[in-house]
């Protein structure tokens, strides 16, 4: 059976089992969002930067979930929209792969373009078989983010959903401000944040362009959100926003926020 290996294992997070869940058990202490989210937004990049956000995201869904957790990352390639069927390596141990609802999405199957160092879904792996250890994943590389391309994309995971009667749970993998003063970071992310809050993706995506919000994952975030709303939820809560800076205390930074749908 072919297995995507790990290819940021000991640059973005350890690769040493130990060190790694000592990390997230330390990251997860305390967090106590209060919701049960159906979909969430967790930023990915490297966990010393975003761990603490990224835990506070993965704390909003129910720890004893043990369904079916699909993650929808941007394509920092260029690649196109696809799924991945194989398993995923984490050096906690192989993060199963849900073939059903895999095989039922319409969506083209490129294990190839998966094999590349993409740290928006390789990222979130370690997360989910710590937190989740039961769970499934179907990791899906998002290429095109247009308003548009989000609806299909939700459309076709919600008939997935209806198709194999799947319980599944949503991750966006998102940061949001690329290397802009913290100020400017700040006051941009928690505008666009703000429109999540009634689920408004059109008014997001309005918001993205008017204050050129440098979001790598608003399309992974505009579908999760549609995908959430189609399986009930009626509105966002921003949990934690932070950004680089607050571990680096460089001026320049990089945003994540922590979201939850519910």
């Amino acid at each position: 059976m072919k297995i995507r290996a790990s290819m940021l294992a000991g640059t973005w997070y350890p690769r040493d089992p130990s060190h790694l869940e000592q990390l997230l058990e330390k990251y997860f202490r305390g967090k106590e969002p209060g919701v049960k989210a159906l979909g969430v937004v967790s930023p990915h990049a490297g966990y010393p930067y975003s761990g603490e956000v990224a835990a506070w995201a993965f704390s909003a869904i129910d720890p004893d979930f043990s369904g079916t957790i699909v993650v929808v990352g941007p394509s920092h390639r260029g690649y196109r929209t696809s799924v991945s069927r194989v398993p995923w390596e984490t050096p906690l141990g192989i993060l199963d792969n849900d073939p059903g609802f895999s095989e039922a999405l319409d969506l083209v199957q490129d294990e190839v373009s998966h094999q590349e160092p993409e740290n928006s879904l390789e990222v979130q792996m370690p997360f989910i078989k710590f937190r989740f250890p039961r769970a499934r994943v179907v990791p899906i590389m998002m290429g095109d983010q247009d308003p548009s391309h989000a609806e299909e994309l939700a459309g076709i995971i919600l008939e997935a959903v209806k198709r194999t009667g799947r319980e599944v749970r949503i991750v966006a993998s998102s940061d949001f401000s690329h290397y802009v003063p913290e100020t400017q970071a700040r006051e941009q992310d928690l505008y666009a944040i703000e429109a999540l809050t009634t689920l408004d993706v059109p008014e997001f995506y309005r918001r993205i362009a008017s204050r050129g919000v440098s979001a790598c994952g608003y399309g992974p975030i505009a579908t999760m959100c549609h995908v959430c709303r189609g399986l009930g939820a009626s509105m966002g809560r921003l949990i934690r926003y932070g950004t680089s800076g607050d571990v680096t205390g460089d001026p320049t930074v990089v945003g994540y926020a922590a979201i939850a749908v519910i």
